[in-house]
């Protein structure tokens, strides 16, 4: 599989880079999967552009979206599908919708209520209402769905806002938050390019089996110093998401690690750092028993918040990719025109038991509204005697005409109308 980390990281700044440093969740790998899926679509410079933005080209990035929609995680559910309106001549998009992975759903654009069942199937009921409107102009729908609910391995103690410390907003306004357990959870400071020093903590679900191994889910929280951008803290985050999943170089049981002049991913040992207060923690010294060989030993516990968002967030800039690849879908229905609104909605809940969240991206495609005019609307009415004739079909797979083919089966002139029976009032499709 296509190695994403690296675009995927580098569409997550881009993306947060939109959204701005409000309060908010949301999936960058749900709105880059629908670009990936996109890609064949494109060509010639258009390519180019989507190329950069996807920060690989379209074969890889196709091959990673298969990859991820047709091995799905046990512990991630996720769903794509593409839907167009009735009626429109799809011919245009067969080779494209060729290159769709196999679990990616197709068909008829449905209605509203069909659209906001199906957000709600596949984010675990999280998101109970589809992110755009469909409308007699839409012509083309894309759709993406991640969701998770996880519980902790190990859940969260308990203890008093008064420990998020003396410099923390938050620390006047709440009464309880979190504490990383003993054992189970992993805490460290790094050091990092964009952030400088920064404080890590990561929690993890349970392992699953898998056919050929287990899967499971670590959740990371990193903090920075207050004067620095979120979207530089956000790429760190990223960084150290990969490192977080492995266990620290020479973790001991109960959150001891013994002391190492370097560790990888930009650790810091705590003994290499000054001691007394920062905004990121505190650090003190005092004696104790240890077997470290060279008796310095590290005890790192983490405070947090319990935290919720939930989000409506609009992907239509440039920088993200959708209004070129619109672009190439209107040259695909030869719909040069085309007005996109894509919107993802994406909610989040991180609590002492576990966390579940869920991202919803929607990318719908209409015709431009046609210049006004008049229009006739004619109601026919059969009022008085007429013909009716029944007449047979019969085609064959190589295109000609059966031998019954617009043969009239049945004739008839309606003279003397029935009054509807009362059995037929009831609607039998309700």
């Amino acid at each position: 599989m296509t190695d994403i980390h690296g675009p995927l990281a580098r569409y997550a700044e881009r993306m947060h880079t939109v959204i701005g440093d409000r309060h908010h969740v949301a999936s960058p790998l749900g709105a880059w999967l629908l670009l990936a899926l996109a890609g064949p679509a494109t060509a010639g410079a258009d390519r180019a552009e989507l190329e950069d933005v996807l920060g690989t080209d379209v074969v890889n990035a196709g091959e990673a979206a298969r990859a991820l929609l047709e091995a799905p995680h046990p512990l991630v559910a996720a769903a794509t599908a593409v839907w167009h309106r009735p009626g429109l001549d799809v011919g245009a998009l067969d080779r494209w919708r060729a290159t769709l992975p196999g679990t990616t759903g197709t068909g008829p654009l449905p209605d509203q209520a069909a659209l906001d069942d199906w957000a709600r199937e596949h984010t675990l009921g999280l998101i109970d209402q589809f992110p755009v409107s469909v409308t007699s102009e839409t012509l083309l729908l894309l759709a993406s769905a991640l969701a998770t609910r996880i519980s902790w391995e190990n859940p969260f103690d308990v203890t008093t806002a008064g420990d998020l410390g003396p410099a923390s907003p938050w620390a006047g306004r709440l009464r309880r938050t979190l504490r990383s357990p003993e054992h189970g959870h992993q805490c460290w400071i790094a050091g990092s390019r964009r952030a400088g020093d920064v404080a890590v903590h990561s929690a993890s679900s349970g392992q699953v089996a898998t056919a050929d191994g287990q899967a499971g889910l670590v959740v990371v929280s990193v903090a920075a110093a207050p004067d620095v951008a979120p979207v530089d803290v956000l790429a760190t985050a990223y960084e150290l998401a990969t490192a977080a999943v492995q266990a620290p170089d020479g973790e001991e049981p109960r959150g001891k690690r013994r002391h190492k002049a370097a560790r990888a991913g930009g650790r810091r040992s705590l003994f290499d750092l000054p001691l007394g207060d920062t905004a990121l923690w505190t650090l003190r010294e005092e004696p104790t028993v240890t077997y470290a060989p060279d008796g310095r030993e590290e005890r790192i516990r983490a405070v947090l918040p319990c935290w919720s968002a939930e989000s409506r967030i609009e992907l239509n800039e440039d920088r993200l990719g959708f209004p070129v690849a619109t672009w190439a879908f209107g040259e695909l229905l030869d719909t040069p025109e085309l007005a996109a609104e894509v919107v993802q909605k994406a909610v989040a809940r991180y609590s002492r038991y576990g966390f579940e969240a869920a991202a919803v991206t929607g990318w719908a495609m209409a015709t431009s509204m046609p210049p006004e005019g008049v229009a006739r609307i004619a109601e026919l009415r059969f009022g008085h005697p007429y013909a009716v004739v029944a007449v047979a079909t019969d085609t064959r797979s190589d295109g000609t005409a059966g031998p019954w083919h617009g043969v009239p089966v049945f004739s008839a002139w309606v003279a003397e109308p029935d009054e509807l029976p009362e059995a037929d009032l009831a609607d039998r499709y309700e």
